[in-house]
């Protein structure tokens, strides 16, 4: 049930919405509203859709590795950017993958930063134009990337696109993060999370960050 103050299904999160956000959940679920107490304001920051292509290359830097390697590896390939910059399509496909390599990337990584960035230069994939794209049109856009998948694309709608209502059931923590916090014997399907999941409508997005945080593993 949406209220008539709750954002735009399109539209990004104010820090306003996040506020609001918080008291709509603690209202619709004690389990949840105990796990706002604990730990506060919501960390989802607001104002970063102007930067999508770096929160992809960031994506697939960090796939399989450790939240500290996968810091270090970014960091060496912004330092392969012009001024030590934001990676942009052009500074990438301009390194070589020895460059690419040297820094940490493997063969794979290396090949889906090239598609990516190959695609995003053509114009086949525009990273510059999701924000009037529903949720699953964004989906569908940038799933045409090598390499990114659908629980990247929705990290990319919560964290950088900041869309209030999204559940990324396949998440390993957030899957964790259900069964620790509503006790559940069994590990919840993709059906139950969405059951339990219905009454944070339209603020997914942000009950999804309290569940992260609830596992001491704030995104």
């Amino acid at each position: 049930m949406k209220s008539a103050t709750a954002p735009a299904a399109l539209t990004a999160m104010t820090d306003a919405d996040l506020a609001r956000a918080r008291r709509h959940l603690m209202r619709r679920d004690p389990v949840l509203g105990a796990i706002i107490k604990r730990y506060g304001a919501c960390g989802i920051k607001t104002n970063r859709a102007d930067d999508i292509f770096a929160g992809l290359v960031q994506a697939i830097v960090s796939q399989q590795l450790s939240t500290r390697a996968a810091a270090t590896i970014f960091g060496r390939l912004r330092a392969l950017m012009p001024d030590g910059g934001t990676p942009t399509p052009e500074a990438l496909l301009r390194r070589s993958d020895d460059e690419l390599r040297a820094v940490g990337l493997s063969r794979q990584k290396t090949a889906y930063l090239r598609d990516l960035s190959t695609k995003v230069m053509t114009g086949e994939v525009r990273t510059d134009a999701l924000g009037p794209m529903s949720d699953e049109e964004i989906v569908a856009e940038l799933t045409r990337i090598k390499g990114i998948g659908r629980w990247t694309v929705e990290m990319i709608l919560i964290f950088r696109l900041a869309r209030p209502d999204v559940l990324p059931v396949g998440d390993l923590g957030i899957v964790r993060a259900f069964q620790k916090a509503y006790r559940l014997r069994k590990v919840p399907d993709a059906r139950r999370m969405e059951k339990i999941a219905a009454a944070w409508r339209p603020y997914r997005s942000v009950a999804s960050w309290y569940l992260w945080a609830s596992l001491e593993n704030k995104p």
